[in-house]
């Protein structure tokens, strides 16, 4: 599966998921620190990525009237690992079909 990770998602979680053979990509190389979350959607939609954000509720507001592949909103946690561990759980969980065109939680 192919993610575009927003600028608060740690690159830990990226690390893991490319570590799980999944193609990522970060906002900041590709687009502004200053992009909005507009923005970052469409740039994941035009190019076939699912989102995954912090920010929950730009996101979800965003989900009601734009097009998406998928969004999951990753709830922080302390340490780290705990966030990978979610998102992990998630996509075992809900694989490709649970997640694309869906909004998931992490």
């Amino acid at each position: 599966m192919n993610f575009f990770l927003d600028h608060d998602v740690p690159v830990d979680v990226g690390r893991m998921l490319r570590l799980k053979g999944h193609g990522i990509q970060y906002l900041h190389e590709v687009l502004p620190k200053t992009a909005d979350a507009l923005s970052s959607l469409r740039y994941a939609v035009s190019r076939g990525k699912v989102v995954i954000s912090c920010n929950r509720g730009d996101f979800l507001q965003l989900a009601a009237s734009e097009p998406h592949v998928g969004i999951i909103i990753l709830v922080r946690r302390r340490p780290r690992v705990a966030e990978c561990a979610a998102v992990l759980r998630l996509l075992e969980r809900a694989g490709a079909t649970g997640i694309v065109n869906n909004i998931n939680f992490a």
